[in-house]
């Protein structure tokens, strides 16, 4: 059957117990076992195309069916490691360390290439001459042979890991591969650094105290994890976690999908909170925060119906939450924070110090779990089933394509990575979080369907404005938004680039729609690739650039807002941000003694830092593999006109320049940085990759 390989690798870790470290491990297995069933995979390509319809209309009835299921019994609770425990990775970590070592080496700018070089029929850098429209070019009707072979070895195959269709046939296999392979060869000098880290790690234990308080488990980075993270975490997010600022300041920042501002003449409340502590608070009830447009929502509550873990004694509690813009300071705060699992209890700043910490620890795992699985959804998957329309239709001569192979650097490698490892018996949500590792999948593939993977409604600017966070119709503006103001310069930048591309080979809106191909692309999306909410025409300059930006959009400053090398610098970071609850919501405020009963014990700390540290790509700051270099690719812009060579040069100077800017930022005098007690540098383009890597 198609993707056996899947099966194979997780045979790989079903025997013994799973260690983070065997993750780098599967890894290096990825791409040799992938090879090796190709011929199966394109023999079976075409039964495989033709159950797709099918296969989709399952994942969404699966992921469906799993916000219906009852929670399974809990497990009780696990005892807590003592401070003498040894991570079980360990066992393994030297092992990991020679072969990482053996094959790990520097990432230079000679080392990187356009990601579709290679002996395929889907290699624009292989193209001789020039790219152009179908409109010029010299040879139609072998270009047009050249497309059908491509449509007749590159079809839709069976969703891998939820989501939408994913390559099959061989041109599809090949592309797979070599994006796992390309993958591969990247993450060998994450393999070394995180091989390093954890024996220092485990051999440093007695200084972790037992993990007794709040503040040890700050300690986890004291001088540790160097390798992957050599500044540590960012600064503030360990010694300002207890500060309110902070906490509403993260959904403004590093996880800013979920909240959304609330409009009184549309919303409705889901919960009250008194009226006396609202105005202690808040200066105001609730009901008139409401109705003058200054109070946000954030909900969990499709959590609760999650399958829970069966794997140790994980919990989480599916809260909903109030922020508000305050009256005098016009800072962005939390209101309130409602459990919906253990008892259904209202937090608010007014109760006990441990109950309010406890109740924004509890609403960090709940995000955790959402930013990762959404995020998988609103990126990965959509720009994978757009770029699959794109190959079937577009020329490998056409400079469209060539743009697109480029934006989509490893894309085909991502699903196999999140069936393996991921969503696997054994594999990183199994052994982490709260819920079950098919309920990962199956709540990533509810997103897609049903939010997350709408193509248009999710541009940037338009997603924004929906959800009241920018040119709000109610309500006083956010006095500080540090996501759309880092984001927006680089996706201004990114337009300013592909409205010079679109117009340096359409002078007109009129060739635009007498493009063959580009009105083919736009049939296959809102066809055979069922992609959701994509234009239904692009007859317009204007429209193709919109796509084309989301595009960048979506491969760069979308995802690594929230993933790559955030989660072990900023929102996976402990004692604050744990990936479960090791103690179920209370039933009751006033009962929690210690709050670092909820929090992992040493050898699940330790799992939660490898894992994250495996999506971690600091070491490819200041490379060619930096978003500064996104359309700065030689083999590509060789072949493209002087116009866009010119553009290309203008981005990465203007990438260049924000990126100084970035770097220097600092903590004012009232100790904040873009409004927040803590340093945000996560979208700086010396710094992040270009392209959805991890």
């Amino acid at each position: 059957m198609p993707y056996s390989y899947l099966f194979a690798l997780q045979a790989i870790m079903t025997p013994h117990r799973f260690s983070v470290a065997s993750l780098f491990v599967v890894l290096l297995c990825i791409a040799t076992v992938y090879s090796a069933i190709l011929p199966r995979q394109a023999s079976s390509a075409k039964s495989s195309s033709s159950r797709i319809s099918s296969s989709k209309a399952s994942s969404a009835s699966k992921a469906s069916s799993s916000s219906k299921a009852l929670s399974s019994s809990r497990v009780s609770s696990s005892s807590r490691v003592s401070s003498s425990s040894k991570v079980s990775s360990s066992k393994v970590s030297s092992k990991v360390s020679s072969s990482s070592k053996a094959s790990a080496s520097k990432i230079t700018s000679a080392s990187i290439s356009n990601p579709r070089t290679g002996s395929t029929t889907s290699a624009s850098s292989s193209v001789s001459g020039a790219y152009s429209i179908p409109q010029k070019e010299a040879a139609p009707s072998k270009r047009a042979d050249a497309i059908t072979s491509k449509r007749n070895n590159f079809q839709y195959g069976p969703p891998v890991a939820g989501g939408p269709a994913f390559p099959n046939g061989t041109l599809g296999n090949t592309l797979v591969s070599n994006d796992i392979s390309s993958l591969q060869a990247e993450t060998n000098k994450q393999q070394s650094a995180s091989s390093s880290d954890t024996a220092s790690a485990n051999a440093d234990i007695s200084k972790y105290n037992g993990l007794k308080t709040l503040n040890d488990y700050t300690l986890l980075y004291d001088d540790e994890w160097t390798a992957t993270l050599s500044q540590g975490p960012i600064r503030g997010i360990l010694t300002n976690y207890t500060q309110d600022l902070l906490f509403s300041m993260e959904r403004l920042s590093f996880s800013p999908y979920q909240i959304r501002r609330l409009n009184s003449s549309k919303d409705k409340l889901n919960f009250q909170v008194d009226d006396k502590i609202a105005k202690n608070i808040t200066g105001m009830t609730l009901q008139q925060l409401f109705t003058s447009g200054r109070l946000f929502y954030s909900d969990y509550r499709d959590q609760a119906k999650l399958k829970t873990t069966t794997n140790g004694a994980r919990y989480s509690a599916a809260v909903d939450a109030y922020f508000y813009i305050n009256q005098t300071s016009g800072n962005f705060l939390p209101l309130a924070i409602r459990t919906n699992q253990g008892g259904s209890l209202v937090y608010t700043p007014a109760d006990t110090r441990d109950d309010w910490l406890l109740a924004k620890i509890m609403y960090n795992v709940c995000d955790l779990w959402f930013a990762q699985w959404e995020h998988l959804a609103r990126t990965h998957e959509v720009v994978q089933i757009v770029y699959m329309a794109a190959i079937r239709t577009l020329s490998d001569t056409h400079p469209v394509k060539a743009l697109l192979d480029r934006l989509m650097y490893q894309v085909f490698a991502i699903q196999p990575l999140a069936a393996s490892i991921l969503f696997a018996q054994g594999g990183a949500v199994d052994i982490s979080f709260p819920y079950a590792y098919d309920a990962a999948q199956d709540y990533s593939t509810g997103y897609y369907f049903n939010r997350s993977g709408a193509f248009q409604s999710n541009y940037f600017l338009t997603d924004l404005k929906n959800r009241g966070l920018i040119n709000s119709t109610t309500g006083p503006a956010l006095k500080n938004f540090p996501f759309y103001e880092d984001a927006s310069v680089i996706y201004s930048a990114m337009r300013v680039f592909m409205t010079s591309f679109v117009g340096s080979y359409y002078s007109a809106d009129s060739v635009v729609l007498a493009d063959k191909e580009i009105q083919a692309w736009v049939k296959e999306c809102n066809g055979a690739a069922k992609v959701i909410d994509f234009p239904a025409a692009i007859a317009k300059k204007d429209t193709l650039v919109d796509v084309l930006t989301h595009m960048a959009h979506l491969s760069s400053t979308a995802h690594h807002t929230v993933n790559t090398n955030e989660l072990i610098s900023a929102s996976a970071t402990l004692p604050f941000h744990p990936h479960s609850l090791y103690q179920p919501a209370p039933k009751q405020k006033r009962s929690v003694s210690n709050l670092t009963t909820f929090l992992p014990p040493f050898e699940k700390a330790q799992e939660q830092i490898q894992i994250n540290a495996l999506f971690s790509r600091n070491y490819l700051a200041g490379t060619n593999r930096t978003l500064s270099h996104m359309f700065d690719d030689a083999t590509m812009l060789q072949k493209m006109n002087a116009n866009t060579k010119t553009a290309a040069a203008t981005f990465k100077s203007a990438m260049d320049s924000f990126s100084s800017k970035v770097k220097g930022r600092k903590f004012d005098t009232k100790g904040l940085s873009q409004g927040m007690p803590f340093v945000w540098q996560a979208l700086d383009p010396n710094v992040m990759p270009f392209g959805v890597t991890v």
